[in-house]
């Protein structure tokens, strides 16, 4: 792929991306898709004759390796990962120095942008809220590297054709690559008593981050997150807050406003270890 990209850097993927999402709905998809691997074909290969079949065949390829969602689509981060270099590809250095494996550590921070509860940030809260989310995992960022990530996040919003004014939670999730579910590793209705027991009690310590016996917070929020994620993935800030209003109304049963490790098992349906 790096013979068909040599020297690419951000602000040439990105005309590759607005030049291939010809009806700008952030895919690139059906006969945009065909042409985008008749112009790869092309720069690899550029001796030789670009027939259909040689087109299917690599597109088929390499869908295989990136469709990540195998939506037949290529989304923005997934053509990002298929052709820019690691150390242009933000995408890719935000999972290497900030890894998002844990939906509390996301929402935590979240919540002190989004103060209102409105779902969204600003723009201008962008860059700070990426440096907290650097500092989390104890990575520090150059400020020169920080206002690139920034910049390179405002123009991925741009061609998605969003409002750059409000970035809202589920394209930001979307876009750090926020995708590794917890949950998805579990599936306790197929499990035996003794499974589902020591499936919980992993689910349990998972989100309990600050190890004090119940969720409270942001440790909600990320459970949630994660249990809609199951079922849908776009989840909304204000959706956010009725969900946790609706969990902590059935599983909250000494209304102290946490979820104990008894509670949370009582509405899972398992009876934890003593």
């Amino acid at each position: 792929m790096d013979s068909a990209f040599d020297n690419l850097d951000a602000a040439g993927f990105l005309e590759i991306w607005q030049h291939f999402d010809a009806d700008d709905n952030g895919y690139i998809e059906g006969k945009e898709l065909d042409e985008f691997f008749r112009h790869m074909m092309k720069r690899l290969g550029p001796q030789e004759k670009v027939t259909e079949e040689r087109v299917q065949r690599l597109k088929q390829r390499f869908m295989s390796a990136y469709d990540v969602t195998a939506d037949g689509k290529l989304q923005i981060q997934e053509l990002a990962n298929m052709i820019l270099p690691e150390d242009e590809n933000f995408l890719l250095v935000f999972r290497r120095e900030a890894p998002l494996d844990n939906s509390v550590d996301f929402i935590k921070i979240w919540r002190k942008y989004d103060v209102d509860c409105s779902g969204y940030i600003s723009a201008q809260e962008l860059k700070a809220f990426l440096k907290d989310l650097f500092l989390e995992h104890h990575k520090e960022v150059s400020s020169d590297k920080l206002e690139e990530y920034t910049d390179t996040m405002v123009n991925i919003l741009l061609f998605n054709n969003l409002n750059t004014c409000a970035i809202y939670i589920s394209f930001t999730i979307r876009i750090l690559a926020l995708e590794e579910n917890f949950l998805l590793q579990f599936q306790m209705d197929a499990c035996s008593k003794e499974e589902r027991k020591r499936d919980f009690d992993k689910i349990f310590a998972h989100y309990d981050v600050s190890k004090t016996g119940a969720l409270e917070g942001p440790e909600v929020d990320g459970l949630i997150k994660d249990m809609m994620g199951l079922v849908r993935p776009n989840i909304t800030g204000p959706e956010l807050d009725k969900l946790r209003a609706v969990l902590l109304r059935h599983c909250d049963v000494n209304k102290d406003g946490k979820i104990q490790r008894n509670e949370l098992a009582l509405c899972l349906g398992v009876k934890p270890k003593a």
